[in-house]
């Protein structure tokens, strides 16, 4: 069993940034962050596997959010940079069983943290 801790989030002008964190215990593979604005579906934002060294973002984030992690600390980050007003939503992040593979359907991951509130003004 793996249970996940979102930390982070809060209000930020556009332009600025913000460091989520997702601490886990339990054993980890992939982790993920996904994203649900009001009134929308959960989308994929950015994947990371167990070692680091594969990472996968959506388009909509690429050159602007950072995943990472630190394996002893067993917590995944994610850098948002240069914020923009589309990207306020709740923050979740997402454990996997599987290592070695990328996924980005929010139901291929069995575990999820609470989430996180990023609120972004224009």
């Amino acid at each position: 069993q793996v249970q996940l801790v979102e930390s982070g989030g809060g209000l930020v002008q556009a332009g600025g940034s913000l460091r989520l964190s997702c601490a886990a215990s339990g054993r980890t593979f992939t982790m993920a962050w996904f994203r649900q604005a009001a009134g929308k579906e959960r989308e994929f934002v950015a994947t990371i596997s167990w070692s680091g060294g594969s990472t996968y973002y959506a388009d909509s984030v690429k050159g602007r959010f950072t995943v990472y992690r630190d394996n002893v600390k067993n917590t995944v980050y994610l850098q948002m940079n240069s914020l923009k007003f589309e990207d306020t939503a709740v923050y979740y992040c997402a454990a996997g069983i599987k290592d070695g593979v990328v996924v980005t359907t929010p139901y291929e991951y069995p575990y999820w943290g609470q989430g996180t509130q990023v609120t972004v003004s224009s």
